[in-house]
């Protein structure tokens, strides 16, 4: 019997210790200890580490303060673009979805492609249309407008140049709150059964439908029962040439590295050399937890059957 296991993550940047007050570190806290045990309460009932994520991604998407669902950055247009994946690490099933606007919670989407579809991508309007056909949950651009994202935006405008949700080049205080990352989760359940998900708003006034490696398998997400399950974030382009996810997985396949050795190799090493920043959360099927990032913070949590829970954001 495998050991029950789940981590999340909400970004990795520059998030630094002297920039957040109390406050506003204590609800970035309290928004990843509601995902965790939202994830952990499905596999302590006995429920499938695929559900485990889902329930994760989809708080952290109700969240504001994360840069996914609610919380989406703006595109060059005024839009909210949004992109995620999910990944069944027993049967190798994939659902993903990208440059979809109004949907309350993309990480359904991509379940529901899965789920119900032969496709494993869905983008633009044909994924709203296939949306609107299976009963998702549809919003106004009200819901996803906040303050702070809009101010991040304006000034992105004005200097006319995107935004990662991590980058740290912003002065003024009222943008001191813009370390909002795509979000994501990994499981693993009673069976030993391994499941990743990720979940993002992309990038503050991107152009051209851009799209980085949240929705593509083996780069942003990335499940086999055999090795591990993982979810990144963080510069997405360096992610997609890296391929990280499947990187991971490939290390300890044939060369039967541990699950903190590949993260390690991939993170500090492969990603550094093409100056890829950010971080993986992984597990593998024995329940074994990794949470390893190359910036000055990441927002993380992880809870472990035995006892095992840590919820950080620094380094």
């Amino acid at each position: 019997m495998s050991k029950l296991a789940l981590a999340i993550h909400g970004g990795a940047g520059t998030i630094l210790r002297s920039q957040m007050t109390p406050d506003k570190e204590a609800i970035y806290r309290k928004a990843l200890e509601d995902a965790l045990e939202a994830g952990y309460k499905v596999l302590h009932e006995g429920g499938a580490a695929l559900d485990a994520v889902v329930a994760a991604v989809v708080s952290l998407e109700d969240c504001e303060w994360f840069n996914a669902g609610k919380g989406s950055v703006f595109t060059h247009q005024g839009h909210h673009e949004m992109d995620a994946s999910l990944m069944d690490g027993q049967t190798g099933r994939a659902g993903a979805v990208a440059g979809v606007r109004l949907i309350k919670n993309p990480i359904l989407l991509a379940q529901s492609i899965m789920d119900h579809s032969e496709h494993i991508l869905l983008s633009g309007e044909g994924a709203m249309a296939f949306a609107q056909e299976h009963g998702l949950a549809f919003e106004d651009d009200a819901y996803f407008y906040t303050t702070h994202r809009y101010k991040q935006w304006q000034k992105a405008l004005l200097e006319d140049r995107t935004l990662l949700d991590h980058d740290d080049r912003e002065t003024d205080n009222d943008l001191d709150e813009k370390k909002f990352g795509t979000v994501g989760a990994v499981a693993c359940d009673v069976h030993g059964h391994l499941a990743a998900a990720t979940s993002t708003g992309g990038m503050t006034n991107k152009k051209y439908n851009r799209i980085g490696d949240s929705p593509l398998i083996g780069c942003g997400t990335y499940a086999n029962n055999r090795t591990c399950a993982v979810s990144c974030t963080g510069h997405g382009e360096k992610f997609i040439q890296a391929v990280a996810a499947y990187d991971v997985h490939c290390l300890m396949e044939y060369k039967g590295l541990s699950l903190q050795e590949a993260l390690r190799i991939v993170v500090n090493e492969k990603l550094l050399r093409i100056r890829g920043e950010g971080g993986i959360i992984g597990v593998d099927a024995c329940g074994n937890t990794a949470m390893i990032f190359n910036s000055e913070g990441m927002y993380r949590a992880r809870k472990e059957a035995g006892g095992v829970k840590e919820i950080a954001i620094y380094k």
